[in-house]
């Protein structure tokens, strides 16, 4: 057995078994990497290994990760997404199962606002769920869209696990952005057409609760007071990046002053919200950037015990076709979803895939969105699909982890509708990106 083939099976399964034994990830990770840089390079290595920990959280490349995550955390907060929703509530009209569309459209708009699917999927579900077990929708009716739309935030920017994957993988972070942007939304359509076709097939899962007959002039307001401000905010961040008017940290920062402007100006912004805002940027950042220490020690193992050399070289002498790999790596990221959450998927994979990625031939910009669709499917993946555990939180009393994880199961089937039609039309993914370079 090549020395390489050894050293990343006891790095891996070392990293795995503290991870289920309850100790943290990014502990898990710095552990098996200084005792394994220890090994390989004595105690030189274990100093390269301190080094190397204050060195990776200081790139420019990860200060969108706090100020997208402060965006998202101010329009919860702040109030701004209570009528925002009720804003689109108000726009939909009378239509028969109209609370599983305005979750779809809803949670769309939230996904370019949150950055974080965890972050959607418990502000959709702490919104909706009560409201629509309350009018009779059947759970799979009301979980089930939520479950999908919720891990959007992964696609459509800004997109925290975007920009630590770019980070991490060293891919460029606004092409990645933007390439999450069409694949995001056609996600979102595919969602509203499986909603469409589930209330056909089966009428009795939602009420005939219709909704109110809404008048023009009190729809126009709606829109005019808060879509279009939450809109425009949308369009500007992802509007600097794409024609490289700022750079995405720049855009960031464009898109918390302007939540703040439409907090203060609706009268919503308070001091309690600004301190809980503030609380949960810090607490997920300071995760995040330990993560990130984490990471970049463990692929500094992996390079110096040959493991990634090893496994770019495997696969150029192997006869199977690029398309193979590349289906192979994404079921492998779905399998390690049933297990595992998606940071702790990313910082096993990305020192092994992206090589081989590079090696195949993909653009790792395209990769990159693959990548995310898997995590992004990972999360309502059972039996221990992360997002599950925070919907059921939130469902109704009785609700069993059974139920939640089969009201994804269509939701799952439209993530593999989007991977097939990126495999085959990769401009999907890269059009927008491409726009970027004229």
């Amino acid at each position: 057995m090549d020395g390489w083939v050894l050293s990343g099976a006891l790095a891996l399964f070392s990293a795995i078994t503290l991870m289920f034994l309850s100790v943290p990830v990014a502990f898990s990770f710095l552990l098996v990497s200084a005792l394994g840089m220890y090994l390989v390079a004595g105690w030189a290595g274990v100093v390269q290994v301190v080094a190397n920990a204050s060195v990776s959280v200081t790139h420019f490349a990860f200060l969108p990760i706090p100020l997208f995550l402060l965006m998202g955390e101010l329009f919860f907060h702040s109030g701004v997404a209570n009528k925002v929703f009720d804003s689109v509530d108000i726009l939909i009209g009378r239509m028969r199962g109209r609370l599983s569309y305005l979750t779809i459209f809803g949670g769309t708009g939230f996904a370019a606002l949150t950055g974080t699917s965890m972050g959607n999927t418990a502000m959709l579900g702490s919104l909706l769920v009560p409201e629509m077990t309350k009018r009779g929708y059947k759970k799979y009716m009301s979980l089930g869209p939520i479950l999908g739309v919720g891990g959007l935030a992964i696609l459509i920017p800004p997109s925290s696990l975007g920009v630590l994957l770019g980070s991490l993988a060293h891919v460029d972070i606004g092409r990645l952005l933007i390439a999450g942007v069409v694949p995001g939304l056609i996600l979102a359509v595919c969602y509203l057409v499986l909603v469409y076709v589930m209330v056909r097939l089966n009428p009795d899962s939602v009420p005939n609760d219709l909704g109110e007959d809404r008048s023009i002039a009190l729809k126009v307001k709606a829109v005019a007071t808060y879509l279009i401000p939450v809109i425009s905010v949308i369009f500007v961040v992802i509007g600097l990046i794409l024609f490289g008017i700022a750079t995405p940290t720049e855009s960031a920062a464009f898109g918390v002053l302007g939540i703040l402007v439409i907090a203060v100006a609706l009268g919503d912004l308070t001091w309690q919200a600004i301190q809980k805002a503030l609380k949960g940027t810090l607490e997920v950042t300071g995760m995040l950037l330990l993560v990130v220490i984490a990471s970049s020690t463990f692929s500094q193992l992996l390079a110096f015990s040959g493991v990634t050399s090893g496994m770019v070289s495997l696969v150029n002498g192997l006869e199977w076709s690029p398309l193979t790999m590349v289906v192979l790596m994404f079921i492998i990221l779905l399998f390690m979803g049933m297990f595992m959450e998606q940071v702790s998927i990313m910082m096993l994979t990305i020192p092994i895939f992206f090589p081989v990625a590079s090696a195949l031939g993909f653009d790792l910009v395209w990769f990159g969105i693959v990548m995310l669709l898997a995590l992004e499917m990972s999360g309502i993946t059972p039996p221990f699909g992360l997002n599950l555990f925070i919907l059921l939180g939130v469902a109704p009393e009785g609700t069993s982890m059974k139920e939640v994880a089969l009201s994804g199961l269509p939701f799952l089937l439209c993530g593999v509708l989007l991977f097939a039609l990126l495999v085959w039309f990769p401009s999907v993914a890269l059009f927008l990106p491409s726009l970027m370079n004229n």
